[in-house]
């Protein structure tokens, strides 16, 4: 027996309907391809990625989440090794949760979850990776105190893992994407299948469920970034769990405020979306201004574009821009002596900052941030 998908009330459907207007705003932003996509694409997919790593203890900086989703090799040594293969096979599996929304064959399958968590975990061996537990788990809850939750025995797994994958693929389709993905958290993380790794996959999920069901595209939709944001953030989301697992597999508990809590979350990360896309927007129109009154080419907007964000990379400004090594350090180089763009960092970690005229520029774009309005108050 699975947990059950809840009834929604009123403010839930109010909720719901408030998402979706982001959503449908967000669609009609990204809708047409813009220059500045793909670096603001990748900056939200690193994102994403930290945050849920971070969640587990995983912590790597922004700058080396995004040179791994960019496939650059030049990581600096601001992250340890452990780290760096945690956030790799998740961005591994992230990765493959992209492409699957665009699957004409797609089918959900225990093989399917196995495989994104042989993805995650191929690096500890030791962990068992694509293989369920042998024997009995549990979730501490702090030292010196009682387990926070204690999973279904082993033999149960493969009977509950069936049941969760024959839910996905046919269970429930009349409710709206955003509860069937916060269904499938909740259970894949309940029955706890794995040795480790079972909060990643379960986030991982969610962002798959998003993804078949058209819901944008992953990276604009994905709440993992949210969850992992702040200690207060994830505090919330442990405790969210903690109160509708009542402290081992209870299927029979109430759900409702999970998935009002998930609703709470996504609605809070679209608000945070939606101001990086309009200032993205905004950012690229005064990037081309600049590029334009000094005569530049306009393809170096885009550096001036990531440079905004503190991740400018000579090797990713060339992979955008299919420019050769020395293209690329010759209009880097032309930013500096503008007074555009300045160094940080040395060897591996050099990247590049706004500076002068295009930081002034940049900082009043992102005083006008607006305060995240609470949707259910």
């Amino acid at each position: 027996m699975l947990y059950r998908t809840p009834d929604l009330d009123a403010q839930d459907e109010k909720v719901l309907s408030e998402i979706e207007d982001f959503r449908n705003r967000l669609s009609y932003l990204v809708g047409e391809p813009q220059r500045w996509d793909r670096p603001l694409r990748r900056n939200l997919v690193a994102r994403a990625i930290v945050g849920s790593n971070t969640i587990e203890g995983y912590t790597i900086s922004l700058n080396d989440a995004e040179s791994l989703v960019a496939g650059s090799e030049s990581l600096s040594v601001e992250s340890d090794d452990t780290a760096l293969a945690a956030v790799a096979g998740y961005h591994e599996a992230l990765t493959y949760v992209q492409q699957s929304a665009h699957s004409e064959n797609f089918a959900y399958e225990q093989m399917l979850l196995s495989a994104l968590h042989f993805m995650m975990l191929r690096h500890r061996l030791d962990k068992w990776p694509g293989r369920y537990r042998g024997g009995g788990i549990m979730v501490t809850g702090g030292r010196h105190r009682p387990p926070a939750y204690i999973g279904p025995e082993a033999p149960r797994v493969p009977e509950l893992m069936a049941e969760l994958v024959a839910w996905l693929q046919n269970a429930d389709g009349d409710r709206p994407a955003y509860v069937r993905a916060a269904m499938a958290h909740l259970n894949l993380v309940s029955i706890h299948p794995w040795r480790d790794g079972n909060g990643r996959m379960a986030r991982c999920l969610h962002t798959l469920v998003l993804a078949r069901n058209q819901v944008l595209a992953p990276e604009f939709s994905s709440i993992e970034e949210w969850l992992g944001a702040s200690t207060m953030n994830t505090a919330e989301y442990y405790s969210a769990l903690s109160r509708v697992q009542g402290g081992s597999y209870l299927p029979e508990r109430d759900t409702h405020e999970w998935v009002r809590f998930c609703l709470r979350a996504h609605h809070l990360q679209a608000q945070v979306v939606d101001q990086r896309v309009r200032t993205a927007n905004t950012l690229w129109h005064k990037a081309i201004e600049l590029t334009s009154e000094f005569g530049l080419h306009e393809r170096t907007a885009i550096a001036l574009f990531a440079a905004a964000e503190g991740n400018l990379r000579r090797a990713t400004y060339a992979l955008d821009e299919d420019l050769t090594r020395d293209q690329a350090l010759r209009d880097l180089n032309l930013l500096q002596r503008l007074q555009l763009i300045q160094t940080a960092g040395t060897g591996v970690r050099r990247h590049y900052l706004a500076t002068g005229r295009w930081r002034d520029t940049v900082q009043q774009l992102q005083a006008q941030a607006e305060v995240l309005r609470e949707p259910y108050r």
